[in-house]
């Protein structure tokens, strides 16, 4: 089971565990096992690493001083065997909830000195919820149980730098957000919008040694250790990468110390507060007397996204050094003074993004100062547009500002990526190529049409400071005009023609091959079918041609670059390799949109990187490894997991049946085929069948199923009574036979079908064994090219078909501009005219007392364009 399957079902069952309780609690209480299974199983990692056996595991107590202390000063706190979390689950029915809280009231007195402000209290969320899992002792000593249960099997070493451990623990984050409603922003920004604020800090940061990056408004850590991650690819030590968090709530400020622990950060590296961010200034430089010495931190990067336009007391802050130099925020929106509050922190070349509701922009008052001091000042780099409902809980749009503290340039970058988006269930998600071309549009400060503006001083000053999207970016689509005099006598317009530009830049000579002149201004289609003349045209095939040699030898690359090293290969770093080789490829070839490019690459690369982790952390013969197929199935009333046959860890059964089982999988289909035909030919008999036929007990009630053993029955009466009567049964030809003949038919089809289910049970559960055996005794050889079929074979077929989608795309463009003005309006008033005669000549002919032949005189006068009213 990969990290993404273990994090899907861990996160199903804990959904149905939580019955009652809100999914926003809940997570405070799974979080906060698995923190503690991890804490375990460090410790015991550690021990066995000093030469701790098993025996000597087991006599670890709190008694012990010296070996307390030796753990202490090594992982920075000491858990007593009797409260190891792979203790727990050894009791089995001796387990109880007592067991839960005498561990987690131990570790807090046995947290080392140096590490209290990583570990102090890091329990209480948990220790204080325990209550909420029943009504009592037994009711959550059971619930307790189960979950254990649930994570026992999270690994806790994987070697990659975003191990399984890390993934499902933000994936557990971001699901639990979703159930969260609107107290889901509190804890977690969308892990999209950390990836896109990551790649842009990162790409500002990577020549950089030493790192210091801080969220004043950290939730669950997940966007700071994002930032982390992304800057981490450009750093030889990650250990010169140190992070500061804030956070006001205590439960969400122990998930960002959580997941920052469990990132394997040295403890030294993680400095965190639970305080109020805005009330009281912080990081400071010595914080044993921050009254006295008060002498701010100044860091590389700031990351946040702050509760959104939330009231804050302005009171008395003035003089507050980080409002000081441009105003306060209104008191009813602080916006604002969480944006100053970050700016104030950033060293002179360091740089800072934070999310903001789209307000900002524009809204006056004091938020109009600020804006006009921040832009005078030249401290705002660039304003990202984001989808509306991109946040959970939330569907009003929202921004990412990005500001630097000194700037050479004094003009704003504003992107508009409202548009670029996927629906997922009840919210819309960023693409892969929606970041990537947002963060390489901001990096490269782009001018691109509909999409992103840099916009000098002066204009932001015509527009008195407001900062409003539409004003300098329009993303809106052109709506859609129609020219009155080709709607009146044809043809197409040369300005419609001419909008598709593009097309005749790359492709010079295809316009006027495609289109015959009508007149200076009108053209017409030139040929019968456009599609067939578009790809047989000489500038397609060219362009085709351009591609082939481009792409010509992408298969060999990927074979080299994926399979040749891949256990050594750095999944973090490896898809901006590829991507890198994929824009090279593309860079002489016009029209096809390399973010389509990424995109496919992202799509796959998720996959691939999976099989990879799994590769790298277990060895290659991981790819020769089948696990049980387990799944959850009813049993006394309950939801059991059972097994269900068996899975492949790296290679799906149906690929190696679809190449090294062939034969035997062709034959299971044909007859599986065969099973759907006669489900089918049931069918159309029953069609077939009189309404007196469908009334006989062969057919149920409903008249649209057989009924078996009345068919049956029925059949060996019709068979003996042409047996006595000395006559031949006449042979199925179709609808059209007798009744008798039909049922005799469908009697067959029972018997072939009940035959078919028995064998097709029988030859899928061989060949289910049968590719199980495979998959265990394949070569080193056959195991790469079953990698090569997997990974690099659908990736280059859809690479390859970015060329179809162009040509297609151009070929249905200019088909609808031809069917457009196909139909002239005065074809069209002719042919109502004549409708309108010939319906006339019909109402003529019609006969009716008194009124119907008034009414009808009437309508005939409506069509002849009078009215006489009645009269």
């Amino acid at each position: 089971m990969n990290k993404q399957q273990l994090a899907t079902k861990i996160w199903e069952s804990a959904n149905k565990m939580r019955s009652k309780i809100e999914a926003n609690e809940y997570k405070d209480y799974i979080l906060g096992f698995i923190f503690y299974k991890y804490l375990s199983d460090k410790e015991i990692k550690f021990l066995k690493e000093n030469d701790f056996t098993d025996t000597d595991i087991k006599a670890l107590s709190e008694d012990d001083a010296d070996t307390v202390k030796f753990i202490q000063d090594n992982v920075g706190y000491f858990i007593a065997y009797k409260d190891l979390f792979s203790t727990w689950l050894k009791m089995g029915k001796d387990f109880d909830v007592s067991n839960v809280r005498d561990a987690l009231s131990a570790f807090s007195r046995l947290i080392n000195s140096s590490h209290k402000k990583v570990f102090e209290r890091i329990f209480d969320t948990l220790q204080t919820g325990l209550s909420k899992l029943g009504e009592s002792s037994g009711s959550q000593t059971k619930s307790i149980s189960e979950l254990i249960q649930l994570i026992k099997d999270i690994p806790m070493d994987g070697k990659q730098d975003y191990d399984v451990l890390g993934f499902i623990y933000e994936y557990l984050i971001s699901m639990f957000a979703a159930n969260a409603g609107k107290k889901a922003g509190e804890f977690y920004t969308p892990h999209e919008v950390s990836l896109l604020m990551s790649e842009i800090v990162a790409d500002h940061l990577k020549e950089k040694n030493e790192i210091k990056i801080y969220d004043p408004t950290s939730g669950s850590g997940s966007l700071l250790i994002n930032i982390g991650r992304s800057v981490a690819k450009h750093i030889d030590d990650e250990n010169n990468i140190k992070y500061y968090a804030q956070e006001l709530k205590q439960n969400t400020y122990n998930l960002t110390r959580m997941n920052l622990v469990m990132r394997g950060l040295l403890p030294d590296n993680i400095v965190t507060r639970n305080g109020d961010t805005l009330e009281e200034d912080w990081p400071f430089f010595d914080e044993s007397d921050p009254i006295s010495t008060y002498n701010p931190l100044y860091v590389d990067a700031v990351v946040s996204n702050p509760p959104y336009s939330q009231p804050w007391d302005s009171a008395n802050k003035e003089t507050d050094p980080r409002y000081s130099r441009f105003g306060l925020a209104p008191k009813t929106k602080a916006d604002y003074a969480f944006l100053l509050h970050d700016l104030y922190h950033i060293k002179p070349d360091a740089i800072m993004t934070i999310v903001l509701p789209h307000g900002v922009l524009f809204r006056g008052g004091e938020e109009g100062e600020i804006r006009k001091n921040l832009i005078e000042g030249n401290h705002i780099d660039a304003i990202i547009g984001l989808p509306a409902n991109i946040f959970f809980g939330t569907g009003i749009p929202t921004i990412v500002m990005v500001l630097r503290q000194k700037r050479k340039n004094t003009d704003v970058l504003i992107v508009d990526a409202s548009k670029g988006f996927v629906k997922v269930g009840k919210n819309n998600k960023l693409r892969a190529s929606d970041i990537k071309k947002i963060a390489d549009t901001v990096i490269a400060r782009q001018n691109i049409d509909k999409y992103s503006k840099v916009v000098i001083r002066e204009n932001i000053r015509e527009n008195e400071y407001n900062l409003n999207i539409p004003r300098y970016v329009d993303s809106s689509e052109n709506a859609e005009t129609w020219d009155i005099y080709a709607s009146m006598f044809g043809g197409i317009p040369e300005t419609e023609i001419d909008e598709l530009h593009a097309f005749w830049q790359a492709f010079p000579e295809l316009r006027k091959d495609l289109f015959t002149d009508i007149s200076s201004n009108y053209s017409k289609v030139a040929v019968e079918d456009v599609k067939k003349a578009i790809r047989e045209h000489h500038n397609i095939k060219e362009f085709i041609q351009l591609f082939n040699k481009s792409f010509g030898d992408f298969h060999s690359y990927l074979k080299k670059e994926l399979l040749s090293e891949m256990e050594a290969i750095n999944t973090s770093k490896e898809e901006a390799v590829l991507s890198e080789n994929i824009f090279k490829r593309l860079e002489p070839i016009p029209l096809i949109d390399k973010y389509a490019a990424y995109q496919l690459l992202d799509d796959d690369w998720t996959k691939i990187s999976i099989d990879l982790e799994i590769i790298q952390t277990e060895g290659f013969g991981a790819t020769k490894t089948v696990d049980p197929n387990m799944v959850l199935k009813k049993k006394d009333g309950k939801e059991q997991e059972v097994q269900d046959g068996w899975v492949g860890r790296v290679l799906p059964f149906e690929l190696v049946q679809e190449t090294l089982l062939k034969d035997k999988l062709v034959k299971l289909k044909e007859k599986e085929n065969r099973l759907l035909e006669i489900s089918s030919e049931y069918g159309e008999i029953i069609d077939s069948l009189s309404e007196e036929e469908k009334e006989s007990s062969v057919i149920n009630d409903a008249n649209d199923a057989f009924v078996t053993k009345e068919v049956e029955k029925k059949a060996k009466e019709i068979v003996a009574e042409f047996k006595a009567s000395k006559q031949t049964l006449p042979k199925y030809t179709g609808t059209e036979d007798s009744f008798e003949t039909k049922i005799v038919y469908v009697s067959n089809l029972i018997e072939e079908d009940k035959n078919l289910k028995r064998e097709i049970k029988k030859e899928a559960a061989e060949l289910h064994l049968l590719t199980k055996k495979t998959i265990e005794n394949l070569t080193d050889e056959q195991v790469l090219e079953l990698l090569e079929d997997k990974w690099i074979k659908p990736f280059v077929f859809n690479i390859n078909n970015l060329p179809d989608s162009i040509i297609g795309y151009l070929a249905t463009k200019i088909q609808a501009l031809s069917e457009k003005y196909a139909t002239t309006y005065s074809e069209v008033e002719s042919q109502i005219s004549k409708t309108e005669v010939q319906l006339a000549s019909l109402i003529g002919e019609l006969e009716g007392d008194e009124f119907d032949m008034q009414g009808l005189n009437e309508l005939k006068a409506l069509l002849a364009g009078e009215c006489n009213g009645g009269k």
